[in-house]
C-alpha cells in the first residue's frame, strides 16, 4: 500500500491534462502540513490537496472543499502573496521519484513574469511541501529541516533546493535490457529486494507483481522452468532474467506512454492494494479488482477515509487527554467520597448511646468508664462508653453532637455523590462522543460541553470579524423499511435530537447503562415493523461505549414518555415507561445519509 513513483507519475500525468493552464484562484492551509488550492481551468474549478502529513503524505484532486482556518499560517500568507492569481504551466516529476512539482508563472510587483515553483515530496516522515524560484532557491517550506535535524540536506529560506541521492538509486525510466541486467547482479539480495532497492520509485508490492508476472511468462514459455522470486539475479537462468527484463521494462515503457490502470484490490469487502497497473498476483481467490477512471479518486477511496480519521485523532489526543485527567480525578473524587460515606454509618449508634444516657444515665457513678443497660428499642443489652471526665449530661450531648455532625455529612455526600455520579457519567459519555466524532465541529461541540460545565476553561466572545464555528450535525440513516434514523454524535445532539428533532410520537433507542447516542426513529404517524426497531437498536448498540460485545441490551420508547431533570446535565434523561430488546451491534441493512 505505498504511494510509490508509479502512482506518482500517474497523477502528474492526470494533473497536467485537468490542470496545466489554469490560474490559482485561492490558497488556503486548513492544517499545518497541508495545503488547498482552488484552481479555474477550462470553465471549470478544480481542488488540489497536498498533504506532508509524516504518517499519510497525500496529494489529489477532490470535489469536496476544505474550511479555512480562523488565522492564515504564514506560510499560505506568502503563497497567496506570491501566486494566488498565477498561471501552473507544467507539472512534472523528477526521474520516478516520489515528488511533484508546479511550475507557476505569476506578476511581480513591477509586473514582470516570474515562474516559482511548488514542490511536494512525497516520502513518508520526510515529507515537506517546498516554495523556490526559478533558480531552485529555496523561498520557504511548510516544514523547516534545519542541519540540527538533517546533516544530508537543509530546507531554510535561501538554501539550493536539491533532491538529496543519499540512496545512490538508478532512475527505471532510462533503463534498457544492459543496464537492468548489470544493476540486478550487483544486487546480492532475493528478486524483490533488489528492484526495490535498486530503482527509484519501485515499491515492494510493484516489485512483487513484477515478479510474479515474470514467472507466470516464464511458465508460458517453457513449462518445466522455475522462477524462484527468492533468490538472487545472479542464480536465475538466462530465460527467467529476460522474463523479468521484459516484465520490468514493459511496466516502464506504460509509464512513459502514460498508459495507467488505476485501481484498488479488494478482498471481499475490504481494500488490501492499490496501484496504476494490474496486479495479477491477486487475480484468484476471494480477491477482486475496482477499477477508476481517476488515479485522485482511486487516492481518496483509498486513503480519503484513513485520513480524515487520522486527522481527527490528532486533533482530539489533546480533548481525549482532559477528558480522561478529569474522568481520573472524578473516579478518585467518587471513592473517596464513598469512603467518607461509610463513616457515617456510625451516626445512629451515637444518637442511641445519647439518648440510652439521657433515660439511664443517673445509674452512672462518678469515674464509670461506661454504663451497662437495656436497650429499649431492642430490648438487648447495651453498653455506652463514657468519658470520665464529661457528666452523663454531658456525654450524651457529646454523642448527640457526634450523630449531628454525621447526618449533615451524609446528607451533603448525598448530594455531592450524585453529583459526582452524573459528571462521571458525562465524561463517560464525552470520551464515547469523541470516538465518535468526524470533523472539527463535532470536536468543537465537544469541547463547548466541558467548558460550559467548568472542565476546561471557556474561551472569550468571538471577535469581530473571526468565522464562528460550525455546528455539528448528527448521523442519519433510511432503515430498510425507508425509515429515517438519526443519531446523536455528542451530548447537545443527543438533547436536541430527543426534545427538538423528535415527536411525542417518534420512538427513542439507547442502549442500557452504558454511554452511548440517542437513537430517534421518525415514525411519521405510521407503525414501526419489527425489523426497524432491531434496526434502530442495532444502531444504539453500535454507537455506544459497548460496541465491541456480541449483544446489547437496548431501552426504547415512546418519544412522549421522555422527561429532563431539573438542571439535568446535557444528553441525560428519564423515563418510567420502556421496552427492552437485545441488539447485535451491525448496521446491515440501514444506508447512512450524507450530509
Amino acid at each position: 500500500m505505498a504511494f510509490d513513483g508509479i502512482t506518482t507519475a500517474n497523477l502528474v500525468s492526470e494533473l497536467n491534462k485537468e490542470l496545466v493552464g489554469g490560474g490559482i484562484s485561492r490558497i488556503i492551509q486548513p492544517e499545518r502540513d497541508e495545503l488547498f488550492l482552488t484552481i479555474k481551468n477550462n470553465r471549470q474549478q478544480y481542488f488540489l490537496l497536498m498533504s506532508a502529513n509524516a504518517s499519510l503524505p497525500l496529494m489529489y484532486l477532490t470535489d469536496k472543499k476544505k474550511e479555512a482556518p480562523m488565522t492564515a499560517p504564514n506560510f499560505s500568507m506568502l503563497l497567496r502573496k506570491h501566486i494566488q492569481g498565477g498561471q501552473i504551466t507544467a507539472v512534472r516529476q523528477p526521474s520516478l521519484e516520489r515528488i511533484i512539482i508546479l511550475e507557476i508563472t505569476h506578476r511581480d510587483e513591477l509586473g514582470d513574469l516570474r515562474t516559482k515553483q511548488l514542490i511536494v515530496e512525497l516520502m513518508g516522515k520526510h515529507s515537506n511541501i517546498i516554495f523556490a524560484d526559478e533558480e531552485n532557491r529555496i523561498i520557504d517550506s511548510i516544514k523547516r529541516v534545519p542541519s540540527s535535524v538533517s546533516s544530508v540536506r537543509e530546507v531554510l529560506p535561501g538554501r539550493e533546493y536539491f533532491i538529496p541521492e543519499t540512496l545512490k538509486k538508478e532512475d527505471p525510466l532510462l533503463a534498457d535490457a544492459a543496464s537492468f541486467s548489470k544493476a540486478m547482479s550487483s544486487y546480492s539480495g532475493d528478486l524483490v529486494h533488489a528492484m526495490y532497492g535498486t530503482y527509484t520509485g519501485i515499491s515492494p508490492s510493484a516489485a512483487e507483481e513484477f515478479a510474479y508476472e515474470a514467472s507466470e511468462l516464464l511458465a508460458k514459455r517453457e513449462a518445466d522452468a522455475v522462477f524462484d522470486a527468492r533468490s538472487s539475479y545472479a542464480l536465475l537462468g538466462d530465460a527467467a532474467k529476460e522474463a523479468l527484463c521484459e516484465v520490468f521494462l514493459g511496466h516502464m515503457e506504460d509509464v512513459r506512454t502514460e498508459t495507467f490502470f488505476p485501481n484498488i484490490v479488494m478482498k471481499k469487502d475490504e481494500p488490501v492494494e492499490f496501484g496504476s497497473f494490474v496486479y495479477h498476483m491477486y487475480g484468484h481467490g476471494d480477491y477482486s479488482c475496482r477499477t477508476y477512471q481517476s488515479v485522485s479518486t482511486m487516492i481518496t477511496d483509498f486513503y480519503g477515509a484513513r485520513e480524515r480519521s487520522s486527522r481527527i485523532r490528532q486533533k482530539s489526543a489533546d480533548l481525549r487527554h482532559v477528558v480522561t485527567t478529569a474522568l481520573d480525578r472524578t473516579n478518585k473524587k467518587f471513592a473517596l467520597q464513598e469512603k467518607q460515606m461509610l463513616s457515617t454509618k456510625k451516626k445512629d449508634q451515637y444518637r442511641i448511646y445519647g439518648e440510652m444516657l439521657n433515660t439511664y444515665g443517673y445509674e452512672a457513678k462518678a469515674g464509670d468508664k461506661e454504663l451497662s443497660c437495656i436497650n429499649y428499642y431492642t430490648n438487648e443489652p447495651i453498653t455506652v462508653p463514657l468519658d470520665v471526665m464529661l457528666t452523663p449530661s454531658e456525654n450524651a450531648q457529646k454523642y448527640f453532637n457526634r450523630y449531628n455532625k454525621l447526618k449533615r455529612t451524609q446528607e451533603a455526600l448525598t448530594e455531592q455523590l450524585k453529583e459526582t455520579a452524573a459528571d462521571r457519567e458525562q465524561l463517560e459519555s464525552c470520551l464515547q462522543a469523541i470516538d465518535l466524532a468526524e470533523n472539527e465541529a463535532d470536536l468543537a461541540d465537544i469541547r463547548r460541553e466541558l467548558a460550559d460545565y467548568g472542565f476546561i476553561q471557556k474561551k472569550g466572545p468571538v471577535k469581530k470579524g473571526v468565522k464562528r464555528e460550525v455546528k455539528s450535525a448528527p448521523y442519519c440513516y433510511r432503515s430498510s423499511d425507508g425509515f429515517l434514523m438519526y443519531v446523536g454524535k455528542n451530548n447537545y445532539q443527543n438533547d436536541e435530537l430527543s426534545f427538538k428533532i423528535a415527536d411525542g410520537n417518534d420512538w427513542w433507542f439507547h442502549a442500557k447503562g452504558a454511554p452511548g447516542s440517542h437513537v430517534i426513529v421518525k415514525a411519521q404517524g405510521r407503525e414501526l415493523p419489527d425489523r426497524a426497531f432491531e434496526e434502530a437498536g442495532a444502531l444504539a448498540a453500535y454507537y455506544s461505549s459497548q460496541r465491541k460485545a456480541p449483544k446489547v441490551e437496548i431501552d426504547y420508547t415512546l418519544r412522549r414518555n421522555l422527561r429532563k431533570t431539573n438542571g439535568g446535565k446535557p444528553g441525560f434523561v428519564i423515563y418510567h415507561t420502556n421496552y427492552s430488546l437485545m441488539a447485535v451491534p451491525d448496521l446491515k441493512g440501514l444506508t447512512r445519509i450524507e450530509g
